[in-house]
């Protein structure tokens, strides 16, 4: 990687770690002292923001998609596996496998909000600048992460199915899959079909475009909390709680890491690719996991709650990839020296 590119990577790291993070923290104070504006209903209001941004975030996601890099990166079908496997049956399935020791009733909803992260895609910006910075495989990052997006869309609605009618009181999953496909699929379709015509378009605003996608995020968490607190849902979640969450989303990101690097040995990857393996198949979207919470989960007030290990997570796998990115390459500059 150049010096500009490096540069210009590092700078995207730390925006999301200087700014971000704390925003969305600060976004959960006004929803806990200030809840008022998230609660409005109306044309001209956060929650709107919030619901039509989610659609055009996804447009704007198809009209950026290189499907070129995306059919040329389909060859690797090892690293592919093992990402993909990783981020959609081995995430879910150790979440699953604690759901036999929840004690009480009232902890079935903390722990299916750790299964609606389990079984989100992973990141797709903050993968790919990871990688770049530790020296991995990026064409292989852009191929995973990109698919993984999209198969997410579906795989995330079919393993929430399973659980979200006990709880949703809303029509089931078919009103689920309906607000699915027109308030995300639909528009990412759209910019698909407009990718060929309009990709260029990108290529002068796609800089900015990150702002307006945090900015949606941070409306999404904005009412989701207003309505949670509002309710009164976070009543019973203590100190306690939350650590406990903070410990169990610790042990479960040691866990995926350790089945990825088991399965790199067996399929004897480069470092580059080992790279790749890590930082894709460990991270989750923050922001398919806001866009879903508002599909999955039709009160607002429930939103917050299954937004909580999100959050936590975020924050968390931003903080340790970017020790590891570090890590790796201080060893790729030792060794081409």
């Amino acid at each position: 990687m150049d010096r500009f590119a490096f540069a210009n990577s590092l700078m995207k790291m730390r925006l999301k770690i200087d700014w971000f993070v704390p925003l969305l923290l600060l976004m959960i104070v006004f929803g806990r002292f200030l809840p008022g504006p998230g609660l409005m209903t109306g044309f001209f209001t956060i929650r709107t923001f919030a619901e039509v941004g989610i659609s055009v975030i996804f447009l704007l996601y198809g009209l950026n998609l290189s499907l070129n890099s995306l059919w040329k990166g389909l060859s690797h079908w090892k690293l592919h596996l093992v990402i993909q496997f990783t981020t959609f049956l081995i995430f879910p399935a150790i979440v699953l496998a604690v759901k036999p020791f929840i004690p009480a009733v009232h902890m079935t909803e903390l722990w299916l909000s750790v299964f609606f992260l389990a079984v989100l895609p992973s990141t797709v910006s903050s993968a790919v600048v990871m990688v770049s910075l530790a020296g991995g495989n990026v064409a292989g990052a852009i191929f995973n992460a990109t698919l993984s997006s999209i198969a997410g869309i579906f795989i995330a609605p079919l393993w929430m199915s399973f659980f979200t009618p006990s709880i949703d009181g809303a029509g089931g999953n078919f009103d689920i899959f309906m607000k699915l496909g027109y308030q995300i699929l639909l528009p990412l379709l759209v910019g698909l079909l407009l990718n060929y015509k309009l990709r260029f378009l990108m290529k002068h605003i796609g800089r900015y475009t990150r702002y307006f996608d945090q900015a949606v995020i941070l409306a999404v968490v904005y009412t989701s909390f207003s309505a949670s607190y509002q309710s009164g849902i976070f009543k019973n979640m203590g100190t306690g709680i939350i650590l406990l969450i903070m410990l169990f989303l610790i042990i479960l990101f040691v866990l995926v890491n350790g089945f990825v690097l088991l399965m790199a040995t067996k399929f004897k990857f480069s470092v580059a690719d080992l790279i790749t393996a890590l930082f894709c198949g460990s991270t989750k979207s923050l922001m398919h996991g806001s866009a879903m919470s508002k599909v999955f989960f039709t009160t607002a007030a429930q939103g917050g709650l299954m937004l909580v290990p999100l959050l936590i997570y975020h924050s968390m796998q931003l903080i340790i990839t970017g020790i590891m990115s570090q890590s790796f390459a201080r060893r790729n500059m030792k060794e081409s020296m």
